[in-house]
């Protein structure tokens, strides 16, 4: 039976350095992680989805031009003194509650050299605790709870566990690649190997890696000693094969993910990402909906 964790995890870390190209010109002077999604930037719902989980520690791994997130996640004292003003209490109330979400930290990325580096600019603050790595592009809706599940798994096998999705052999190219055994495990399957975007023909299984991540802290020794890979970056996918295949800090299990999940990192998915959501809402939902298919309707008839 696995040793239990010495630690409870309440560390997040969230990479949000991108330069958001895909998005251009939206991007250029306002990050991709503050794009609305519905009516919160995309980073808040990231962010909530930890604190869901029990992740009280949030470390925000940032580059240049992103002083918005941290003015995002901070008082502001004007805007709430003219809502409090007005009796926009319902407002205020959702204003003053980014403020206090979290134990929210930053830190830079000085140079864009890949996720895998991202993670490691955390290692100073994260120290020898396991942590969370959640990235700004995947939402997952609050009512499938991934992170939960698999701070689980971590908590009866330590280690480290994955977030795996299974999408078209077609499209396994795009994503992280896992080769996964059997662990014994209802809810978790044993990693044995990981390939970062591989050929189709060479791609292990359909089982994507998303972005959802629970680290033991050995990571940042391995990572430190990883070369650059795939794109002349440090791919945190090329470190936890290392780890996988060595056992060096625990085994390393993927959670098959079968819920919901939104792509805000590609403009197309992030239109259904709204539109999704937006349709699931009780203040918007059903007017929106209706809207919709008067929309829709009208269209197909052309």
């Amino acid at each position: 039976m696995a040793k239990p964790p010495a630690f409870r995890v309440t560390k997040a870390v969230v990479p949000a350095a991108g330069l958001g190209t895909r998005f251009l010109p939206a991007t250029k002077a306002t990050p991709k992680e503050m794009l609305p999604v519905v009516d919160k930037p995309s980073i808040q719902y990231v962010v909530e989805e930890a604190v869901a989980a029990g992740l009280t520690d949030v470390l925000l791994v940032t580059g240049r031009n992103k002083n918005t997130l941290e003015n995002h996640f901070d008082r502001n004292w004007e805007l709430e003194a003219s809502l409090e003003a007005k009796g926009d209490h319902e407002r205020l109330a959702r204003v003053r509650a980014t403020s206090v979400i979290a134990d929210m930290h930053y830190t830079r990325q000085g140079d864009p050299k890949g996720l895998g580096h991202a993670v490691l600019c955390a290692a100073r603050h994260v120290g020898q605790e396991p942590f969370a790595v959640l990235l700004g592009d995947d939402l997952i809706d609050a009512r499938d709870e991934l992170l939960t599940t698999m701070l689980g798994v971590r908590d009866r096998h330590g280690g480290s566990v994955v977030a795996l999705m299974r999408v078209p052999r077609a499209q396994i190219n795009l994503y992280g690649c896992a080769a996964v055994d059997d662990s014994g495990d209802d809810v978790a399957v044993r990693i044995t190997d990981l390939v970062e975007k591989p050929a189709v023909e060479e791609a292990p299984s359909d089982l994507a890696v998303i972005g959802r991540y629970v680290l033991d802290p050995g990571v940042f020794d391995v990572l430190r000693d990883t070369a650059p890979g795939r794109g002349g970056e440090i791919q945190l996918t090329d470190a936890l094969r290392s780890m996988a295949e060595s056992g060096r800090h625990g085994p390393v299990h993927g959670v098959v993910f079968e819920g919901r999940r939104y792509d805000t990192g590609d403009r197309l998915d992030y239109l259904k990402a709204v539109v999704r959501l937006a349709c699931d809402r009780e203040d918007l939902g059903p007017e929106f909906r209706a809207w919709l298919q008067d929309y829709v309707g009208s269209e197909q008839s052309r």
